[in-house]
């Protein structure tokens, strides 16, 4: 269950840096979405990111108790 959670959480953080890429510019693929310098996205992937490593670091935490 450990394993999917990571991989689940890894996928967030994936996710994030890449919606933080395409919010400013420097990862515009593919060149037609609209998120493309867009700053919100910035902050949305940010949120991700630390989504997805609040999750992983609860994760080992819990695992660390059984």
């Amino acid at each position: 269950m450990a394993k999917l959670v990571y991989g689940l959480a890894g996928l967030l953080v994936l996710i994030g840096l890449i919606w933080m890429g395409q919010g400013s510019g420097y990862f515009p693929y593919p060149a037609e979405s609209f998120m493309i310098d867009q700053t919100p996205w910035i902050y949305w992937g940010a949120l991700a990111v630390v989504a997805g490593l609040v999750i992983i670091v609860v994760t080992r935490s819990m695992r660390g108790r059984s």
